[in-house]
């Protein structure tokens, strides 16, 4: 056996070692993940497949920043719900039906407004639509709470949101992130009176 067999032969016995403790120390969500993937893959006729291999090298080609902005995007595409994402079809069909000028128009108003405007449209048509109202009092808020604010507002009407939004134009910065703790602990059956009681004072 030459050198190059011998060291090919150990570098085969090493990835053979590394797959045996991966696929025992996978979790089984992930080994399920890995298989239809795999299964997809192999469904794929030829060209399928190098278009994937060109949409991977594309992506490859990104800058970091505009990876982390477009994996942001996904993220928000995937917490909305069915409804929301079939609004946003329409809304991406009735606009490629657009003449090219006026592509063009929407697409400068779009890259006019604020960048935190921008953030606001990736929440959704209903809350994008808000955002501008809202973001005062929601845009710079602790990690930890994030999520679970997010998660309230996509639970909350159109009557909260308002409500809210009123609030946020009241409420001094020193005070909102107390407010914002009282608003997580209320329960949401009474959320809406609480935040109308609280517009109200």
């Amino acid at each position: 056996m030459t050198r190059r067999s011998e060291c090919l032969a150990l570098a085969l016995a090493v990835f053979a070692v590394c797959a045996a403790w991966w696929a025992h120390a996978l979790p089984p969500g992930v080994e399920t993940v890995l298989a239809d993937s795999r299964a997809r893959w192999s469904a794929l006729s030829g060209p399928q497949r190098a278009q994937v291999a060109a949409r991977a090298q594309a992506w490859d080609a990104l800058a970091p920043m505009e990876r982390a902005r477009q994996r942001g995007r996904y993220q928000s595409w995937r917490a909305l719900d069915e409804s929301q994402r079939a609004q946003l079809r329409a809304a991406a069909q009735a606009f490629a039906a657009l003449p090219p000028e006026e592509q063009a128009r929407l697409r400068t108003l779009y890259a006019q407004q604020d960048v935190s405007q921008q953030h606001g449209w990736e929440l959704g048509p209903e809350l994008g639509a808000d955002w501008p109202r809202l973001q005062p009092l929601f845009a710079y808020v602790p990690e930890d709470q994030r999520a679970m604010l997010l998660a309230l507002l996509r639970q909350s009407d159109a009557t909260q949101r308002d409500d809210l939004a009123a609030l946020a134009q009241r409420i001094p910065p020193r005070e909102r992130a107390s407010f914002l703790q009282a608003l997580l602990e209320i329960e949401p059956a009474r959320r809406g009176d609480w935040l109308h009681r609280r517009r109200s004072q």
